[in-house]
């Protein structure tokens, strides 16, 4: 799971070391995004502006399809990003206190701001690995503020073969790639996610890029929230994950990333950016 240093789970507890280690692994990553940059013309369509860097991950300012201007906004990270510590299996963190802040970043990837919750709204690591900050402030008051509109979460399965880009707020970095397929279940120590999109080789994301949006280089929404990758090779193990079939055979891919998707979100969200576990289509794990 990708928190400063690489992926999911044993990047939350290597923390306190982890930065040393990512700026380590970042020289070779950035040069294969760059190499990406000049191979892919799309990636142009595609910026900084919208994502935000948290003080261990990336993550981004969204918005559902039926949001309005005047709701209040919205942080996707990923739930192993969460200030309160990674959840464990079946636990789901909602409508918890918080004060968390955020370093909005412009088209350019300067920060133009600092962007304050009032709430995690939702955290979870089972079936999915996401975690949904509201803010102190509106998308209109954000927007005249500062020029910055949020990012929209599709409400529509991400398709095999679409070009993305995982743009990470934490290190200033575009990664290129496509979505291979995906993964029936993702499996990484004790979590296990569901339908993950796999990414092709060249997101080759690193520590710190946890909670990064997974943008549609066709579309610039929202298709699922970056989160992990098979560091070693190992099986199915902390940074290691590996893929479940349906019928329990087992994949692993080193070097492989992952991300898990976000369309289900929305029907999570009633008017005014009202989060509710029970209308209907919401199918998020619940407490």
């Amino acid at each position: 799971m990708k928190k400063p240093l690489k992926p999911l789970i044993g990047t939350v507890a290597a923390f306190l070391v982890a930065g040393a280690t990512a700026l380590g692994g970042a020289a070779p990553a950035q040069a294969a995004a760059s190499a990406d940059k000049s191979a892919d013309k799309s990636v142009t369509a595609v910026n900084f502006a919208g994502t935000v860097a948290l003080s261990n991950c990336s993550g981004s300012l969204v918005r559902m399809p039926g949001s309005t201007a005047n709701d209040p906004a919205l942080i996707l990270s990923n739930g192993h990003c969460l200030e309160t510590g990674m959840p464990g299996p079946g636990e789901v963190v909602l409508n918890r206190s918080s004060s968390r802040t955020f370093t909005l970043l412009n088209g350019s990837g300067s920060g133009v701001a600092t962007l304050r919750a009032n709430k995690i709204v939702y955290g979870a690591m089972t079936d999915t690995d996401v975690s949904i900050y509201q803010l102190n402030t509106t998308y209109a008051s954000i927007q005249s503020r500062y020029g910055i509109a949020p990012l929209t979460i599709a409400a529509t399965h991400p398709v095999q073969g679409t070009s993305i880009k995982v743009v990470s707020g934490y290190w200033k970095k575009i990664y290129s790639c496509s979505v291979d397929g995906f993964a029936y279940r993702l499996k990484e120590a004790d979590w296990t996610f569901k339908d993950s999109v796999r990414y092709t080789s060249t997101c080759n994301v690193i520590g710190g890029t946890s909670g990064s949006p997974v943008v549609d280089a066709s579309t610039g929404q929202v298709v699922a929230v970056n989160n992990t990758i098979n560091e070693s090779g190992e099986t199915c193990t902390l940074d290691n994950p590996c893929e479940v079939d349906q019928n329990g055979a087992v994949t692993v891919r080193p070097g492989i990333g992952y991300a898990q998707e976000t369309y289900g979100i929305p029907a999570c969200f009633a008017a005014g950016n009202r989060f509710d576990l029970t209308l209907a289509g919401c199918t998020l794990p619940r407490p």
